[in-house]
């Protein structure tokens, strides 16, 4: 039998990291270049006025990353969205949010390690998409596994690759509006190619926000974090800011190059996808398409890194709490990283990695569900702020306790609201699913308790 101080060793996780670590993790998880996927969609949504889309999806996940940072004060333990609802609501929703949470964390490095291996086959065609996906997963488990400074490290050094490329990019397209002047008018990703229609902004900031999920994932550090919660606070607000400030960058300069208008994107809904990627071969040429593609395709596998870790220590912290297995909940004493729930993490990751890979639509539907899942997790990360503090403390900041929150719950609302049927469904289901888990284990708690 193992003494009271062992069995509290054996889930403790070590502080390591500072600021910059922390960043790093927030942006490789975003990657700086995720406007790319993206860009002809939002162009044709928005009318051309793709850099006010970013500009207003950046204010609207301001709101997201004040009550994360609100509450990592309040509570500062990993677990994030699960710690901070059962402090701010009670126990059953911080399962539900820690449930829904799930399909974020462990769905999303899915979604990377598939992309990850498409690219990397359309680059290396004599190494199929399965060989890429799999080798991506066992390369970023292993560093996951190594510690986390080490995978620290490795992270930094590939988010600087992929910020040197998107100089290039930004460099490249200066040099060539300089040259050549602009496609459309210098205003036009501001204020729209044929004037600005609001409700068209709006309806694509509904698919803009998606581009920041991930920088929440910092949140899951703060117990490995030196300097703790304030630490965790200032670096989930300063990575949305240089995510936001890059993306309304990136899509600025590409929006002044496009060759088609908004109205031929929408008219054309294949190609959309390809819409930057166009744009760089038109306006610079095939070189700077095939650097942009070798970035992504590196920056996903280690964006699933990010969040594999991530999605580690939520399953770590639930495990902690007894709402999942508690064997997940041991810590490596050479690593200090929770080895067993990094590699539950890594199985499921590359499970439903597998199950897209065999639909012609599972990026979608998989890109979907995720989508519900954080956005329904924040929401109760937002309703924690106003439980933890209006409610349980009677603060009297309106604004950051009680405002701020609610505009973050209307804005996410207003997302869910525009997603599609099918991931509605699912993320319905999945919270039935853990509505059942919860009152089972609540029961059997009832049960024990009445026996004592």
């Amino acid at each position: 039998m193992r003494s009271v101080s062992e069995r509290l060793e054996a889930n403790r996780l070590r502080r390591s990291l500072d600021l910059r670590d922390l960043v790093v993790y927030g942006l490789l998880f975003i990657a700086p270049m995720a406007p790319v996927g993206i860009f002809g969609v939002l162009e044709a949504r928005s009318h051309g006025a793709v850099a006010t889309v970013y500009l207003v999806a950046t204010v609207a996940m301001g709101f997201t990353a004040s009550s994360y940072a609100q509450m990592v004060r309040a509570v500062p333990q990993t677990g994030s969205v699960f710690a901070y609802a059962r402090a701010g609501l009670g126990e059953l929703p911080g399962f539900v949010a820690g449930w829904m949470a799930m399909l974020d964390y462990l769905l999303i490095p899915a979604v990377a390690y598939l992309f990850s291996g498409i690219a990397l086959h359309s680059l290396v065609p004599g190494v199929s998409r399965w060989a890429w996906t799999v080798l991506a997963v066992l390369v970023t488990t292993a560093l996951n596994l190594s510690g986390v400074r080490t995978a620290a490290a490795v992270g930094f050094g590939v988010l600087a690759m992929e910020l040197a490329v998107l100089a290039v990019f930004v460099l490249a397209a200066v040099v060539v509006l300089a040259a050549n002047g602009t496609v459309h008018p210098v205003l036009a990703p501001l204020v729209g190619v044929s004037g600005f229609s609001a409700p068209a902004v709006l309806g694509a900031v509904s698919v803009a926000v998606l581009s920041y999920l991930g920088f929440d994932a910092i949140a899951s550090f703060v117990e490995e974090a030196v300097g703790a919660s304030a630490a965790v606070a200032r670096a989930v607000l300063l990575c949305l800011a240089l995510a936001g400030g890059l993306f309304v960058a990136q899509s600025y300069l590409a929006a002044l190059l496009e060759p088609l208008t908004p109205e031929q994107l929408a008219e054309q809904p294949a190609a959309q996808g390809s819409a930057f990627y166009d744009t760089v071969d038109t306006a610079v040429g095939p070189w700077l398409h095939v650097l942009v593609a070798v970035s992504k395709a590196i920056g996903a596998a280690f964006a699933a890194l990010a969040g594999q870790a991530a999605a580690g220590r939520l399953l770590f912290a639930m495990g902690r709490e007894g709402r999942l297995p508690r064997w997940l909940a041991a810590v490596d004493r050479a690593s200090a990283v929770p080895r067993r729930a990094l590699l539950a993490a890594a199985v499921v990751t590359l499970g439903a990695a597998g199950w897209a890979a065999g639909r012609p639509d599972g990026l979608d539907r998989l890109t979907s569900v995720v989508d519900i899942g954080a956005l329904s997790a924040f929401t109760l990360l937002h309703a924690s702020v106003i439980g933890w503090y209006t409610v349980r403390h009677g603060s009297p900041d309106r604004l950051r306790h009680l405002l701020v929150p609610l505009l973050g719950i209307a804005v996410i609302a207003a997302v869910v609201f525009e997603a599609s049927s099918s991931a509605q469904l699912v993320g319905a289901c999945w919270l039935v699913v853990g509505i059942a888990v919860a009152a089972v284990q609540y029961g059997r708690r009832r049960t024990v308790g009445g026996h004592r």
